[in-house]
């Protein structure tokens, strides 16, 4: 699969609780850098980087995040702002207290309440796999369906699990063709993204694919060698430099540092 492919399923993701303005504009810089779908980042800071990137990239942000339990007046409400502020793109948690009574209606109604408020906008409905059993993934799988939500997601990345491939596929099989499927949480490797798309997800969340991709971009170009990229500890093997990934493995000791400040972000 082309790495430029892979690229462009990602929305390239910064969801820390303090993560800085020169950090989403880092981020931002990557996403437009290696033509992401989107940068997925905090609500506080969607006015400032739709600011900063104007046209060139589509800002998402979570609701509910990420625990899922604001009643869904707030969740519309904070869909609403965000929408505001410039996001193109909306995920939001479900209520997994609802879905544990088995109130379904209500979970419904919960879905239904940020559809309202986002008409126009793409809509992806995290519905935490980890937390699951097979039954409510199925019925989630129905009701996310019947919606009119553009996603299904696996994860929020911040509970006891990620992604994984028996999920993906379970969402891909009980979703009908016009919902979507995004794998997030835990996409430690190109080799797993490319795994993911080809069990049927059209998106991947996440960070660390985006920036070993970029690794691999700038190997491919012949603009730097790999160590002189690389921190220390880092190995990465198995490059095809022809354009194509075809098999690889990094392994990094450092996190990537922020590579730009952000003057005029909110």
């Amino acid at each position: 699969m082309e790495l430029r492919e892979i690229l462009s399923r990602c929305d390239h993701t910064l969801l820390r609780v303090d993560a800085t303005a020169a950090e989403i504009r880092a981020l931002c810089d990557q996403g437009m850098r290696y033509g992401c779908a989107s940068v997925c980042i905090p609500p506080c800071h969607v006015a400032g980087a739709k600011k900063y990137v104007g046209d060139r990239l589509r800002i998402c942000t979570v609701i509910g995040f990420p625990n899922g339990y604001n009643t869904p007046a707030v969740k519309a409400f904070e869909a609403a702002e965000a929408i505001r502020n410039g996001a193109d793109e909306v995920d939001m948690v479900i209520n997994l207290a609802m879905v544990k009574d088995g109130c379904w209606d209500d979970v419904a109604a919960d879905i239904r309440a940020v559809r309202e408020v986002s008409r126009g906008r793409i809509l992806k409905v995290i519905i935490e796999c980890c937390l699951l059993t097979e039954e409510e993934k199925r019925m989630l799988c129905r009701i996310v369906s019947d919606s009119g939500a553009d996603y299904i997601k696996t994860s929020t990345g911040f509970s006891t699990g990620g992604a994984t491939a028996d999920d993906v596929r379970l969402l891909r099989t009980c979703c009908p063709p016009h919902v979507k499927v995004k794998a997030a949480g835990g996409i430690a490797s190109l080799a797993d993204a490319e795994e993911f798309i080809r069990l049927g997800a059209d998106r991947l969340g996440g960070r660390r694919v985006v920036e070993k991709a970029g690794v691999v971009l700038q190997i491919d170009d012949g603009r730097q060698h790999p160590r002189e990229r690389l921190h220390d500890g880092d190995e990465i093997v198995g490059l095809r430099v022809a354009g194509a990934f075809k098999a690889e493995k990094m392994v990094s000791a450092h996190p990537q540092p922020c590579v730009s400040r952000l003057q005029d972000i909110e």
